[in-house]
């Protein structure tokens, strides 16, 4: 069992389940989300994810260009989790995690928009999209 929350601790949740592989990803979006030059997330079962308070402090931001949709605090804006309806994927931030997980992200992912002043840790495999699953 995995717990996490928010920067506020509005929001808590729970997965009941493996967190799977992890990744560093470098596409603006994600830049954007967080704020930073990378998102630390791993992709985890949509059905192993409860949210166990603050629910109603959840915000939804779906992008209708990518299909992906994002879920935040609204109180401190901390990014949580972000599900892809179109295929299932569903990944948290690692970044939310009040339990270390099993294994840090072990990839970097849409490597071709990374920021241009950012030097990569390339002692892990780097994709410039999405890597083949």
């Amino acid at each position: 069992m995995h717990r996490g929350s928010c920067l506020c601790g509005a929001v808590t949740y729970e997965i009941d389940g493996e967190i799977g592989a992890g990744y560093y990803c470098h596409c603006r979006r994600c830049r954007k989300a967080s704020g930073s030059v990378m998102a630390a997330n791993a992709l985890i079962d949509p059905a192993s994810l409860r949210i166990t308070s603050g629910g109603e402090a959840l915000r939804t931001y779906f992008a209708e260009a990518t299909g992906l949709e994002r879920r935040f605090c609204g109180l401190c804006g901390s990014p949580i989790v972000s599900h892809r309806p179109a295929t299932g994927r569903t990944a948290i931030r690692l970044g939310s995690l009040d339990t270390a997980p099993p294994h840090g992200p072990g990839a970097h992912i849409f490597v071709a928009s990374k920021a241009s002043w950012e030097d990569l840790d390339e002692r892990l495999p780097c994709h410039a999209e999405f890597p083949p699953l």
